[in-house]
């Protein structure tokens, strides 16, 4: 509601209106972040404006449960990445039951039995629905070294004896589904967070370089970039993959293929910091830097990272989908990771017979988890991009 007032003077009378709302208050929970809030610290701005992209929250959330429970999946999950089950091969999800003839008897399964259909060549599977067989806690299972360094066999679920818990079915030798995506997130998501770290070496390094000195220096770095942009993407990729000898260990295989998704990526950062640093080393502060005897190294370090430090904060979240795309790529086509290792591209591998995803479409659920990261990297991304700059569009 808007009252008109009127006022005038020599020169006669007008009007306007003032709207009779009270101001908000800045330091309510959903105040808006704007640079009207003379008592916020940027710290509080760019919380609250990360707060109100939702996406971004649940993105951040996911991401944050994933990463958290890394070194604990061996625990969480019922099987052995490698355990197979050879009565139950290409088995179907199998569900959970609390209650049994309207009687509450507590998380249990039900038995079920294979049999091969020659008729339709495929496995048939039948529940005993007569026998409830309840899970077992803090049992003993498949050893594995907790956190990589103490060897255990504590799981904190187990199947009953005579029984399966397979809640997202089982691939063609029996390996349980469920507990291999949870143990082959262990390498789909840490191989981003390496390839990133050589990335932004290489491509922080070279880019402050070209941005800071220019002449030959910058023209070296400029052409190195051209040339490997040049390159279809794809194929040097699987170039390079096919090189990496098949007798190695899956963890140096990994590190491999880390170092080549990280050598592969950095031309864009590299021109992004080359652009930001020549807009920058002509500010006063940097010739003040400068005057007082300070070296480029220092320069760089100190003074010309820290003002580009949130688009690199962005530019991170949103090229570790691309890393782990590319692993899961590489793997997919079998040219990445390898058994015994276990990642998702690996399990995807599976996924390449077409009869098989068609009778059994579970073995195609690896591609679910890698939809659901990638989508929430690219949604905090957005969210962290916009946090960074938290008066821009207010």
């Amino acid at each position: 509601m808007k009252a008109p007032v009127t006022g005038g003077g020599a020169g006669g009378s007008w009007e306007h209106y003032v709207d009779d709302r009270p101001y908000p208050d800045p330091a309510a929970a959903d105040a808006p972040a704007t640079r009207f809030d003379a008592n916020a610290s940027t710290g509080r701005l760019m919380l609250r404006r990360f707060l109100r992209h939702r996406l971004a929250v649940l993105g951040a959330l996911f991401l944050g449960l994933s990463y958290l429970s890394l070194p604990f999946v061996d625990f969480l999950a019922p099987y052995g990445a490698n355990e197979r089950d050879v009565e139950h091969l290409y088995a179907p999800p199998q569900g959970v039951h609390l209650f049994h003839d309207g009687q509450f008897i507590g998380p249990f399964v039900y038995p079920t039995t294979g049999r091969p259909d020659l008729k339709d060549y495929r496995w048939r599977y039948e529940t005993d629905d007569s026998r409830p067989m309840p899970l077992q806690f803090l049992c003993p299972g498949a050893p594995y070294r907790f956190l990589g360094l103490v060897e255990s066999r504590v799981r904190l679920v187990c199947p009953p004896p005579g029984a399966s818990l397979h809640l997202l079915g089982t691939d063609r030798l029996g390996r349980d589904m469920l507990s291999r995506l949870a143990i082959g997130a262990q390498l789909s998501l840490t191989v981003g967070l390496l390839g990133i770290a050589v990335s932004f070496a290489i491509g922080i390094t070279l880019g402050g370089m070209a941005g800071y000195f220019g002449g030959w220096i910058d023209a070296g770095v400029q052409r190195l970039s051209e040339i490997l942009k040049s390159l279809p993407e794809l194929p040097l990729w699987l170039a390079l993959s096919a090189a990496v000898p098949a007798q190695w260990s899956p963890v140096t295989v990994f590190l491999c293929i880390s170092v080549i998704l990280g050598l592969l990526d950095w031309p864009s950062l590299a021109r992004a910091v080359r652009s930001r640093f020549l807009a920058l080393r002509e500010e006063d502060f940097v010739m003040a830097a400068e005057l007082m005897g300070a070296s480029p190294a220092r320069i760089i370090r100190r003074h010309l990272l820290p003002n580009f430090a949130s688009h690199l904060l962005a530019s991170a979240t949103l090229s570790i989908p691309a890393m782990i795309l590319g692993e899961t790529a590489l793997s997919f086509l079998g040219l990445g990771l390898r058994p015994p290792a276990t990642s998702w591209g690996v399990m995807l591998n599976d996924a390449q017979n077409l009869m098989a995803v068609e009778t059994y479409p579970w073995v195609s659920l690896p591609m679910l988890p890698v939809i659901l990261v990638v989508l929430s990297f690219n949604f905090f991304g957005d969210g962290l991009r916009d946090a960074l700059d938290p008066y821009h569009g207010d």
